[in-house]
This record gives structure tokens, sequence and C-alpha cells, in this order.
């Protein structure tokens, strides 16, 4: 799952959800049998049958608190990512599902502000700067700053892209430990 996009900064229409968004509403566990990609024309369908018909790359997801709860699949994250969307902006977010985005090429980022943004608001973001920008709403938000590693991550596609580079590329470090005397 490796996408083209512009590094650190990205626009898109806001889908905005609420709290507690399940990762089997993520990912349906009745379509875990399928491909990633048919399974990801399931993702949200419970709570926004549109959501796949109308989001398009670059689109945002909105929620609340603890976005990503349920179970430890990566497949929640990896439906957000074949539909093109790269950036989750929550209140907060279940602990697996947060390191899962990351690892899949998703960027969580949690903002307090994430109340005052309407569906289809056009937001601008810049991770690496920690700033969401509401063009819709002239204003701006603060959230976190996404530290240049995981940046590497996210850009090159998710951790598997990345490491692939690393090991095309030939700088991959290995890990050296220390004997103690």
């Amino acid at each position: 799952m490796n996408f083209n996009f512009v590094q650190n900064l990205n626009k898109g229409k806001a889908f905005v959800y609420g709290d507690d968004i399940n990762t089997d509403v993520l990912a349906p566990g009745a379509y875990l049998k399928y491909s990633p990609e048919k399974m990801s024309k399931h993702c949200l369908e419970s709570i926004d049958p549109d959501f796949v018909s109308n989001v398009k790359p670059g689109d945002i997801v909105v929620g609340g608190k603890n976005f990503g709860v349920g179970s430890s699949r990566e497949q929640a994250a990896a439906s957000l990512v074949i539909l093109g969307v790269r950036y989750v902006v929550a209140k907060s977010f279940a602990r697996i599902f947060y390191r899962n985005a990351f690892n899949l090429g998703l960027t969580p980022l949690i903002c307090e502000d994430y109340r005052k943004i309407n569906n289809n608001d056009i937001l601008e973001i810049n991770s690496k700067e920690g700033k969401i920008k509401n063009l819709t709403q002239n204003c701006e938000y603060n959230t976190n700053s996404v530290p240049d590693h995981l940046l590497k991550i996210v850009n090159a596609g998710g951790l598997l892209a990345e490491l692939k580079n690393k090991i095309e590329n030939n700088t991959l470090k290995t890990l050296r430990f220390r004997k103690d005397n």
C-alpha cells in the first residue's frame, strides 16, 4: 500500500463521526475472509452507507474519543488506507489502532478541537508542525506533531514499504549491542 502523496501536507474533505468508532465498523468481521480491497468496500457502512462511494483519495476521517477501539485487527487501518484516507483526526485513539495506523501508512492525529470540524469541511494538515487549517471555516487547530521517524514510515507508505526501501538502498542499519564488562 504505497501512495504518492505530498510529504507532511494534505488537503481533503472531512468525514465526521462520533466516539468509539470500533474496528468492526472500519473492517466488519463478516468480510475479513475477503481480499483487503474487497473488504474495504464495507468500511464504515454500518454508520455511513455512502462513505465508500463518497470518499476520495486525500480525504480525512474525523472521530471523537477512542477511535479504533475493539479488536487488534490491522485491517481497520488498512481499509482506510486502501480507500485513500491519509489522516484520521480524533480526540483519542485506541492504542493498538494508533500503532497499526502508522505501520500501514495512515497518520492518526490527536486534536482537542475535533468537535469544531463539520462534515464536508475542507482541511489542510501539516503533521510535522501539528497544524490543521479548516479552509471552510477559515480557522486553525493544533494537533500533535508527528515525530520524524513516524513521518518516514508514513511517507514511505507504511513500515514494510520503509524497510523494503532501506534494504533496496542498502541503508538498513543493524543493531549492535554493547557488551558490558
